[in-house]
């Protein structure tokens, strides 16, 4: 009986020993707890220059309380826009996969996928496998079929119609989405916001701040390719409204399409001195069955000033670009 009972306890032991064994070495080789995506997803892309600014301060604030969204007397600095392939990638939906996971920020073109092949992602990067499949593999964003097979026809084609590559200035979204420095001026006593990219073919928005409804279809000799913007400030947030953009861009490299009803309610914080977050909700019952949002931060560049940036210069994209016939497309 003695001898049965040390057994017994010789079992326990053993036992618990293991356990704890086990326990020890499951928690040693753990990882790390990991940095929150945001801090990522206003990485830079290829074409942004400089360092990124050290530890940041808080926002800065114009005289009279007014964050400020530019840079402050005496300083330098711009805004490095990061390289947003997808929207779909940025869509803040249930369901949607995490913005880094679905898209490229390394401004690389991917393989081109068979539409309906269910990519995990509708985006670039090694979550998608550098594969492209089209609306099928973006189901949270809300497309009509039409607007659908537009996007399936640019994934299959690898986007060679993008008018941005026709150095066509970006629309929408897409203007934080193309990675090139910008600036924002604020100028309160004219009541307006002057934003100047240095990509994007090297435009310029201005947002009106007086109070002004939009312009109408007339006054502005037609639909903009950039949209008439009128905005205010909700507290620290600024809220711009932009309606009567034309059809000729696209809402990314990826060709979400939209249409002239498109209506843009965009929103910047700076929460920061470092950190410029965007967020634009899409509104086209043109294209798609509801509303969708779409947001990521953009950091500052503490040392960095525009650059002339000329798209029409040297762009040899075009020459060797051929239609579906393989015909060129410009007349050599």
């Amino acid at each position: 009986m003695r001898y049965r009972c040390m057994g017994r306890f010789f079992a326990i032991a053993v036992a618990a020993a293991f356990l704890l064994l086990v326990t020890v070495l499951t928690f040693s080789s753990a990882p790390a707890p990991q940095s929150p995506p945001a801090a990522v997803a206003g990485q830079s892309g290829p074409g942004a220059r400089g360092a990124l600014a050290g530890p940041s301060a808080p926002a800065p604030r114009l005289p009279d309380g007014t964050v400020n969204l530019g840079r402050v007397p005496g300083e330098k600095g711009i805004w490095n826009l990061p390289y947003i392939t997808n929207m779909g990638a940025r869509n803040v939906v249930v369901g949607a996969p995490p913005a880094e996971s679905g898209e490229s920020r390394s401004g690389q073109r991917g393989g081109l996928a068979a539409i309906g092949s269910q990519q995990p992602f509708g985006g670039e990067g090694a979550a998608g496998g550098g594969q492209r499949g089209g609306a099928a593999s973006e189901p949270w964003v809300p497309f009509q079929p039409w607007a659908a097979a537009v996007y399936n026809y640019n994934s299959l084609n690898q986007s060679k119609y993008d008018p941005e590559g026709y150095c066509l200035p970006p629309g929408g979204p897409r203007l934080f989405a193309t990675p090139y420095p910008m600036e924002i001026i604020q100028q309160p006593e004219h009541k307006r916001i002057l934003i100047i990219f240095e990509g994007g073919t090297h435009v310029w928005r201005e947002i009106y701040m007086d109070g002004r409804p939009h312009a109408s279809a007339d006054a502005i000799k037609g639909q903009t390719w950039l949209g008439h913007s009128v905005g205010h400030w909700e507290g620290d947030t600024l809220v711009v409204d932009v309606v009567g953009f034309n059809e000729g861009t696209w809402m990314d490299y990826f060709g979400h399409p939209h249409t002239d009803q498109m209506h843009i309610t965009e929103r910047f914080t700076r929460p920061n001195k470092n950190t410029l977050h965007y967020e634009a909700t899409i509104d086209d019952p043109g294209a798609y069955t509801r509303p969708w949002t779409v947001q990521w931060n953009i950091p500052w560049n503490a040392n960095g000033e525009l650059q002339e940036y000329i798209c029409q210069e040297n762009n040899r994209y075009l020459n060797h670009l051929k239609d579906d016939f393989g015909q060129n497309v410009v007349d050599h």
